[in-house]
């Protein structure tokens, strides 16, 4: 499997990046469809963004985790991938926000790739390495789990701070 590393890792950044585009749209395109908010981007605050980046990352996490058995650190070079792609979106987002003032829809649309892109490279990094000792894996795979519920709830029952605040209606998830 390591010989396919890059393989794998291109094609998770394709699929996520892929996947997240679908899912921007997915809500609308399935007449705001309660069941696919949970998953899918609902407005267009940022933390709407990093789920659109979680969930196709989860989902390829769960399909690679098949044939990456030989990787006793898979769970936790996951978890520091998945964090760091989920990070990187506000970084950029609020850092261009300060430069910029208001950032055009091309910067936030390469934000997301570029975390994306990201995600992947610290991982592919962190597989290549092997030197990452991971004692509790089921931890790491469980706190993966934790942030994707916080995103299904955070939909329905959205903190009312800036991270989840729609810059264009000026509303907070999909009650608001």
């Amino acid at each position: 499997m390591k010989r396919n590393l890059m393989l794998w890792q291109f094609s998770g950044f394709a699929l996520s990046s892929l996947g997240g585009t679908i899912l921007h749209f997915l809500y609308d395109w399935t007449n705001k469809s309660v069941l696919i908010a949970a998953f899918s981007g609902v407005n267009e605050s940022t933390w709407e963004h990093m789920k659109l980046l979680y969930f196709p990352l989860f989902i390829f996490a769960l399909i690679q985790s098949r044939y990456f058995n030989e990787y006793e650190s898979y769970w936790c070079i996951k978890f520091i991938g998945i964090v760091t792609g989920l990070i990187t979106i506000p970084v950029l987002f609020y850092t261009c926000n300060g430069v910029f003032g208001k950032s055009p829809d091309w910067l936030n649309i390469t934000i997301f790739f570029i975390s994306a892109a990201i995600t992947f490279l610290v991982e592919t990094w962190l597989f290549r390495k092997d030197t990452l000792r991971c004692k509790r894996p089921w931890l790491a795979f469980g706190i993966i789990c934790l942030i994707g519920v916080l995103f299904v709830v955070f939909t329905f029952v959205t903190p009312k701070i800036p991270l989840f605040k729609d810059p264009l209606t000026e509303t907070y998830g999909i009650n608001d």
